[in-house]
């Protein structure tokens, strides 16, 4: 295993103690973003809100296309050298994670800039977005990168150096878009889009050049032995080209909605402006309130993929039923605690944070689907734990798909009222599919059938022991 601990109960602590950190580190992150967004939405508007939100799903698309399924793969696949005692296949996984990285982020970074006239005139349908893409091109390589940094200290169980590589972006993006708006008084909406994208590009840039010189440190702790580097390269495309796939399907059809909704509105009878600031306002604004607390789930479901790869290769079926029964059970009530906390106090945060009765009124109309979304974010990290990633991201494509049509057929009609139904459908029937799969693969381990989630491992028994 990754964290070097080589008892349950070691296992255990370290766990708690790195989603504990993680956790704490995307309160930190998500609280300072909040406060940040208040501040830009007072600066730009919510139509501005609304414009920016639109090319943040163009980013989405070519942030999928640069990692290309490379991040879970990085993690699983050092887990499983790891946990299997091949120190020399874990190092050479590194290795090919990062070539993969490089060449399919500096892909995307290209087609990106080329294709940003396309994309801003013909799928977004305001001209005012094309600086903003190219800007954002510059930054997919090192992101890409950053993904496999990033999915190498998760599996080894030393979330506190990336952790520390995020809080630097955030700082540096935050910064950088304060100092360059605050210079100019009399900003177009162009400009300060492009401002806010740089400023992301210039944080993100910074945290790949930290993590790297972070890694290059780190990697002694990996010994030379154990194993050999063959098979790594085909297991690596074998994990990361299906999830590669299936996420190029999944936000194709998730960049797709996002871009339909403001047209949706404004076919509803609302006009172009209001339609971006009602897009903006539930997207950039009402959103970042509801999942705040999500921080917590999405500590946890970055952290139980390499416990439950571990226990899997081990063939402990009794550890990964207490692990999901645990997961499923505390993350239940602690979501719908808060789903009670922001129904109660809706209009309180709308007046407080944003000075806006409106989106009190939005927070109160989709805080009910809170449980339904928190607990659907552990399960998908359940499902990829136990190597069925694909079948995760094939119900992520589903759910997009049906959205789509939703969207199409309810926005002109109903408006916000068509969204708000397809926001509840949509983590409805993705937390269905979902949870009925992981009871299913819980039945079998039950039976003593691990067959359905094994994954071949190299024929190796000692475990690596990382150095302190």
């Amino acid at each position: 295993m990754g964290c070097s601990m080589n008892s349950t109960p070691d296992r255990t602590r370290a766990m708690l103690l790195n989603t504990a950190l993680l956790t704490a580190t995307s309160l930190l992150m998500r609280g300072v973003a909040m406060v940040f967004q208040v501040w830009l939405s007072k600066r730009i508007g919510a139509a501005g809100i609304g414009l920016f939100q639109l090319i943040m799903s163009v980013a989405s698309l070519a942030a999928t296309f640069a990692i290309s399924g490379i991040r879970f793969a990085a993690t699983r696949l050092i887990s499983m050298e790891l946990g299997a005692g091949s120190g020399r296949g874990a190092r050479a996984a590194i290795k090919r994670c990062l070539v993969y990285a490089v060449c399919f982020g500096t892909a995307a970074g290209a087609v990106l800039y080329l294709g940003a006239p396309t994309i801003g005139y013909r799928w977004i349908g305001d001209a005012r977005t094309v600086l903003s893409l190219r800007v954002l091109s510059l930054s997919l390589p090192c992101f890409a990168m950053t993904a496999v940094l990033s999915g190498y200290f998760t599996a080894v169980c030393r979330v506190a150096k990336s952790a520390s590589a995020q809080i630097a972006e955030q700082v540096i993006r935050i910064a950088v878009i304060i100092v360059a708006l605050t210079a100019s008084a009399h900003m177009s909406l162009e400009m300060s889009c492009a401002v806010i994208v740089a400023g992301g590009v210039a944080g993100e840039i910074a945290a790949f050049v930290m993590l790297f010189v972070l890694y290059k440190f780190d990697q002694r702790r990996i010994p030379n032995v154990g194993g050999t580097a063959e098979g790594v390269t085909r297991r690596m495309f074998g994990i990361a080209l299906p999830l590669a796939v299936s996420a190029y399907a999944r936000t194709a059809l998730t960049t797709l909605q996002n871009l339909l909704v403001p047209r949706g509105f404004r076919k509803s009878g609302a006009s172009s402006e209001n339609a971006l600031a009602d897009y903006g306002m539930i997207t950039g604004m009402v959103f970042p309130i509801i999942t705040f607390p999500q921080a917590f789930f999405s500590a946890l479901s970055e952290m139980i993929v390499p416990e439950l790869t571990d226990a899997e290769v081990r063939g402990d079926t009794t550890r990964i039923k207490m692990l999901m029964k645990r997961t499923l059970t505390y993350g239940l009530l602690f979501s719908t605690l808060v789903m009670v906390l922001l129904i109660g106090f809706s209009d309180f945060l709308g007046n407080a944070i944003y000075n806006s009765a409106q989106a009190g009124r939005y927070i109160r109309q989709l805080a009910w689907i809170v449980p339904v979304m928190y607990t659907d974010s552990v399960t998908d990290g359940m499902l990829r734990g136990l190597g069925l990633q694909v079948y995760s991201m094939g119900v992520n494509i589903a759910d997009s798909a049906v959205s789509v049509v939703l969207v199409w057929f309810l926005l002109p009609r109903y408006g916000v009222a068509g969204y708000v139904f397809v926001v509840y459908f949509s983590e409805i029937f993705n937390f269905v599919l979902s949870i009925g799969r992981l009871i299913a693969a819980a039945r079998k381990l039950g039976q003593g059938d691990g067959k359905s989630t094994r994954v071949k491992q190299p024929k190796i028994r000692k475990r690596v022991v990382l150095s302190k």
